[in-house]
């Protein structure tokens, strides 16, 4: 009798069962798929793949050692035989059924105990990655530790990327309004250079005029200047000639200046010494005159007492 387990699901035992079905299929029906790789097709736990493994193997060997119950040819044939001999065969049946269930009972047990190898080394395979997923787990929980702190770094550089943001979105729009008033100002630029073009060929004008009467007058220039040239020639070489005449005068000046100096020094001594004989001349005139006048006015009583001496209207 085949036992089943309960507590598993019937979708988990359906697929276990046709996953290993699956495998026998493609091993040629010689060899049973173990319960370690039903369980990695299947994606259940091993204690389910264990379970419902055992069931499906048992499954298998009863369909596999069933013995067909038939009346035998032999019996049919003999039905005038006496029952001794049907009794012999019965028996001969029997034995054999019996051998056919202890076969089957040592396969049974040859596969149970190859199911326990199969536990053991899948519990081992298991135990395990058991093993490496703990330590995968680890490491997984260190990455999300680290990428929780890159998390919050990311997320404070986004702040600051988020306030250069609005920062930037003022300045674009200081520019913005910067350029609309430059903008503004290009436009009236182009109005005073129109403005000034007009100008500028005005004052082109203006001055073509005045370099072509500035070309007339220099013209006039160059003709005055040949003139003058011609002139100056001349009277460098007057120049020239009235210059050997002042040096020969220079020099003569020279002589007669030498002379004046002597002669100057000569008629200052002289003037001073006349300057000093007036000096004492004129002590001289100055008593002179005092004693004139002192004998004028002793005589002029006198005379006036005289007649015919009086004094004259």
């Amino acid at each position: 009798m085949i036992q089943t387990s309960a507590g598993i699901p019937s979708e988990v035992r359906e697929r276990i069962v046709s996953v290993a079905a699956e495998l026998f299929e493609q091993s040629g029906r010689q060899a049973m798929p173990t319960v370690d790789a039903v369980r990695r097709v299947a994606r259940v736990d091993m204690n389910a793949a264990s379970t419902v493994m055992r069931e499906w193997r048992r499954a298998q060997t009863a369909q596999a050692t069933q013995v067909a119950v038939s009346v035998p040819e032999v019996v049919q044939q003999a039905s005038s035989v006496a029952l001794a001999t049907i009794w012999l065969q019965a028996q001969e049946l029997a034995n054999e059924s019996l051998r056919s269930a202890q076969a089957a009972w040592e396969l049974e047990r040859g596969e149970l105990d190859a199911m326990r190898k199969e536990l053991a080394e899948a519990f081992e395979r298991q135990a395990g990655e058991l093993d490496a997923a703990g330590v995968a787990l680890e490491a997984q929980k260190l990455a999300s530790v680290q990428q929780g702190q890159e998390l919050a770094g990311v997320r404070l550089e986004l702040g600051e990327a988020l306030s250069r943001t609005d920062k930037a979105e003022a300045r674009i729009a200081e520019i913005e309004l910067r350029a609309a008033e430059l903008r503004s100002e290009l436009d009236r630029a182009h109005a005073d250079v129109d403005r000034l073009h007009g100008e500028c060929d005005q004052v082109r004008e203006k001055a073509a005029a005045e370099v072509e009467a500035a070309q007339a007058a220099a013209d006039t220039v160059r003709v005055d200047l040949v003139k003058l040239q011609a002139k100056a020639e001349a009277i460098e070489q007057a120049h020239a000639a009235q210059s050997k005449q002042a040096g020969a005068d220079l020099h003569q000046a020279v002589e007669r200046i030498t002379q004046a100096q002597t002669e100057r020094e000569d008629a200052a001594k002289a003037a001073a010494e006349a300057r000093e004989r007036a000096a004492g001349l004129a002590g001289q005139l100055q008593a002179v005159q005092e004693h004139n006048a002192a004998l004028l006015a002793v005589i002029k009583p006198q005379a006036q007492s005289l007649p015919g001496l009086g004094a004259k209207p």
